[in-house]
């Protein structure tokens, strides 16, 4: 595992982000922040080698090779999301301000656990295939109607936002439900991990939100802990 500091990412395909937050005064440091407190190259070797092994047994033939990085731009806010580099090598990116918000290492074990979830569910070829089939849906629609090369080309680029997000609250689920696994696999608590989402923004039920309630992913994590 090779934990870097990264000030540009240049990666285009991403699953899973957490909501991204600006930088709250608290998060460069203050009394609210934990990240003091926090190791991330404790927390993300033990989640790195957990989720390996874990990819190994459900992707035996898939790309296994997590690597971690950090993003140092304070522009990035608070945030974290899974991407491939173009070796197909899963990556998953932290920022610096998520890992001064996190109260403890479970939140932070939590986060990358989720995190490496969405790569062994396979979600970005499906968030990938789902966008190809919303924009040549909607770029036919708009043909159909009689648009004009701009407008097929807007129709195709809203069809891709549509599929893209078709799928993207069950796989939040399921990436809660794969990452409760991961944590409590790698000795850290689950649940308060998922105390997190209590500080972020809910997104309720929005049509064509990208994350479920933030009770319902509480929900889901306590209910896989259960059963472990």
């Amino acid at each position: 595992m090779r934990l870097t500091a990264l000030l540009l990412l240049g990666l285009t395909l991403v699953a899973g982000c957490v909501q991204t937050v600006p930088a709250s005064p608290s998060a460069g440091g203050g009394s609210s922040g934990g990240g003091a407190r926090v190791s991330i190259a404790e927390v993300s070797g033990r989640i790195e080698a957990v989720s390996e092994a874990e990819c190994r047994a459900r992707l035996p033939r898939g790309n296994c090779d997590f690597e971690i990085l950090v993003e140092t731009d304070p522009a990035a806010g608070i945030n974290a999301f899974q991407t491939v580099d173009r070796s197909g090598r899963p990556v998953i990116i932290v920022t610096q301000g998520l890992i001064r918000e996190v109260l403890n290492a479970d939140e932070l074990a939590f986060v990358i656990g989720h995190e490496a979830a969405h790569h062994i569910r396979q979600h970005i070829p499906q968030q990938v295939n789902a966008a190809r089939r919303g924009a040549l849906v909607f770029g036919i629609l708009a043909q159909m109607g009689g648009g004009d090369e701009a407008a097929v080309r807007e129709a195709a680029q809203l069809g891709a936002t549509v599929g893209a997000r078709r799928f993207s609250q069950d796989h939040e689920l399921q990436a809660d439900q794969l990452g409760t696994i991961i944590a409590m696999r790698a000795g850290y608590d689950p649940i308060l991990g998922a105390a997190f989402f209590q500080r972020l923004p809910d997104p309720g039920n929005r049509i064509l939100g990208t994350h479920p309630p933030n009770a319902e992913r509480e929900a889901i994590v306590r209910r896989t802990a259960a059963g472990l």
